[in-house]
């Protein structure tokens, strides 16, 4: 955890809380071990979504389609949301929660590689989210890029790797070396990136935000 636990719960008392069914979603999703947003990343991308209202949307990592969903009931204009997940198990999972939350119509469950699915896609996209396997993140951005256009936002989760990123090589552990490795190659080249503006917040686990100049 970046942020003392004590300030997150300080900070997440002020918020909203989501609809009845993202919140029985949010419990199943923990009772089963499924990784999700945090809080804190729910609460801004809410925020966000009232700030920039974008009508296309991709997401690179659906696992059981708790943040499409989200997205698309906070995102106060009409949208359509791409979403790409690799887990077979959790497919039949997400599709359901799509259909169950009512945005079948919305949302559109891209199941395979991104490495392979985001070559076929056609942009440009208001916003990208990226949520995916860590160690991914260099090979997925400049695919994600050429899906950009001026204006475009592109957020990435889970930057910081609980604070492991600031850590020396050696003191990570050495089986996550590789996905250290990659994620600071994916954090300089993306934050020096002359077609984008960039900063790092500490928000959920690290997030990277960028926007197409």
């Amino acid at each position: 955890m970046i942020i003392d636990e004590r300030y997150l719960t300080f900070m997440n008392s002020f918020a909203e809380g989501n609809t009845e069914f993202l919140e029985n979603l949010e419990a199943d999703a923990i009772a089963n071990y499924v990784p999700i947003i945090r809080k804190d990343m729910q609460n801004f991308l809410k925020v966000f979504l009232q700030m920039k209202q974008p009508k296309r949307i991709l997401e690179v990592g659906a696992a059981i389609g708790f943040s499409s969903v989200l997205m698309a009931t906070y995102n106060p204009v009409d949208c359509t949301i791409d979403t790409i997940e690799n887990y077979d198990k959790r497919i039949p999972i997400a599709k359901k929660n799509i259909e169950d939350a009512g945005f079948s119509d919305v949302i559109t469950l891209h199941h395979g590689d991104a490495a392979e699915i985001l070559p076929t896609l056609e942009g440009p996209y208001d916003f990208i989210f990226m949520d995916a396997a860590k160690g991914q993140y260099p090979v997925f951005y400049p695919m994600l890029k050429a899906l950009t256009k001026p204006g475009t936002v592109m957020i990435t989760d889970n930057v910081l790797q609980d604070g492991d990123i600031i850590e020396s090589h050696f003191v990570v552990t050495r089986r996550n070396r590789t996905i250290y490795k990659r994620m600071r190659d994916f954090l300089y080249e993306a934050g020096h990136d002359s077609d984008f503006s960039s900063t790092i917040l500490p928000v959920g686990d690290g997030i990277s935000l960028l926007v197409r100049k």
